[in-house]
């Protein structure tokens, strides 16, 4: 067993957001810390290629564990009321990002888990320490979220007597960035959930518009759980409270490194959600894709290959440009046949 790792979930899909944020944990958290990547399914040529050059990185190898996330997301999913309504399906449905919680029967005694989509931005001493008191650790203002977009049917909920809304805020968090530790959550726990998500109908907390994304599961987790957590976005200290989304919050560069631009206060990542893959890819390509902070991503992508970063960024070609919309189109009619009942075979 390792005292302390970092985890993400990887596949050669976004592999030039892997790079990018191995090479930040690199330079801005330690060059030794051991990292373990998830598979996320079996496209790793471009991904086993770039951890053998890197002595502190690895594959996750438990098979076993993976699978058995796999086949819990999909028997759970099976029970959600969406899932029941005729031509119906989850993009999360055949997806593998409950893997990330094999993290529980994982390698590292403590743990912080990253999604590939992020580039982190100071050292996480102070987190791994945070788990001496908690046993989960977040960073996110999911607690702020409205109503239609909670992670959990607050009105449901209040119907059954056990929770009300105002207890409920203040555990709310997302997946993409949390600490904890191995052991905490074990097959016989995960097992007993399930029970409770499907016969005693649980999974209804989840809010429907959710569907059964890694993020509602986190909940419902770590409610299920009770354990003490810990959020920075509502620490007493004013200096934790920071912003962490690429698209939405606003950041100082200063060296590479971003900084909350209220009150210059030090970030622990930047999150580049809602953001595909393809526009990092195309971005290393030397296309001119408008991504934010893209001249960091940049800087941390070809941090160790400065010769590969595009001299220039060059828009795509109109033929391209019409390509792209067409499959766009194609990729929404293929949609359809899964979201709007009666379109369904």
């Amino acid at each position: 067993m390792i005292p302390s790792g970092i985890y993400t979930l990887a596949n050669d899909v976004v592999f030039d957001q892997l790079v990018a944020w191995l090479n930040s944990v690199e330079a801005n958290v330690s060059p030794d810390i051991p990292i373990c990547i998830f598979p996320y399914d079996d496209r790793l040529e471009r991904t086993k290629a770039e951890i053998a050059q890197r002595p502190n990185v690895f594959l996750f190898e438990d098979e076993d564990a993976l699978q058995r996330w796999d086949d819990f997301a999909k028997r759970v999913w099976l029970s959600h009321p969406r899932a029941k309504r005729p031509g119906s399906r989850s993009p999360w449905y055949l997806g593998h990002h409950h893997r990330r919680y094999a993290a529980f029967q994982g390698v590292f005694e403590k743990f912080i888990f990253y999604d590939a989509d992020t580039l982190a931005m100071k050292p996480v001493d102070e987190i791994f320490k945070n788990l001496d008191t908690y046993d989960f650790v977040f960073d996110d203002w999911e607690h702020r979220k409205p109503r239609p977009v909670a992670a959990f049917d607050f009105p449901y909920l209040e119907s059954t007597g056990k929770y009300t809304e105002e207890e409920l805020r203040p555990s709310l968090h997302c997946a993409s960035f949390f600490a904890s530790k191995q052991g905490l959550l074990s097959w016989q726990d995960v097992e007993e959930m399930e029970r409770r998500l499907v016969e005693e109908n649980e999974i209804a907390w989840i809010n429907e518009k959710l569907w059964w994304d890694d993020a509602a599961f986190s909940n419902y987790l770590t409610l299920w759980r009770d354990r003490p957590l810990f959020n920075y976005t509502q620490s007493d200290n004013p200096q934790d409270r920071t912003g962490n989304c690429a698209v939405t919050d606003r950041f100082v560069n200063l060296n590479n490194v971003l900084y909350n631009e209220q009150g210059m206060k030090p970030i622990h990542r930047l999150h580049y959600m809602t953001v595909p893959s393809s526009a990092f890819a195309r971005l290393c390509q030397g296309e001119d894709v408008d991504i934010p902070y893209r001249d960091i991503f940049l800087h941390y992508r070809f941090l160790k290959e400065p010769e590969k970063r595009p001299k220039e960024l060059k828009p795509p070609s109109m033929a391209t440009q019409f390509k792209r919309k067409v499959q766009s189109g194609i990729q929404k009619l293929r949609k359809l046949r899964y979201y709007v009942p009666g379109l369904v075979n």
